[in-house]
């Protein structure tokens, strides 16, 4: 299974943040330079995990963006379902309909997969992957310096 990159960049910008404590909240653009994105693709993310309750984000002098407690206790497999969505691994359906879809095996044994995927990434929580050596790696990115 892969995860998508809007899925990617929306875990990475959850474990930068988680590892930001209590100094200076970090801003998107901040966010987005330190894993080298576009502020745009970022502000996505961000405005996701908002509305998932992830994150918080304050506008204004000593604002800016941080985990809510949801967002630190939440379990990487809730997560990453919620980011994904309810898809199938395979596209049975639609325009052109698989034709063996009433008598296939594969798509049960793709979803059990899926599934086994999810679980796995169950028992870890945003803590977990920011853990040491990953911590002080995510504190020591920055974007890219001008000029």
């Amino acid at each position: 299974m892969r995860l998508t990159k809007f899925t990617d960049l929306a875990l990475r910008a959850v474990m930068r943040l988680a590892v930001a404590g209590e100094g200076a909240p970090l801003t998107t653009r901040e966010v987005a330079e330190a894993m080298g994105v576009p502020a745009t693709h970022m502000a996505k993310a961000i405005t996701r995990l908002q509305h998932l309750g992830v994150l918080e984000a304050r506008r204004g002098r000593g604002g800016g963006l941080g985990l809510t407690s949801l967002g630190r206790r939440a379990s990487v497999g809730w997560l990453v379902r919620e980011l994904e969505g309810e898809g199938e691994v395979v596209a049975c359906e639609g325009d052109s309909p698989c034709p063996l879809r009433g008598a296939c095996r594969l798509r049960r044994a793709l979803r059990g997969a899926q599934e086994a995927f999810y679980a796995a990434l169950d028992p870890l929580t945003v803590a977990d992957l920011v853990s040491s050596p990953t911590g002080p790696v995510l504190l020591g990115l920055v974007g890219p310096r001008p000029g």
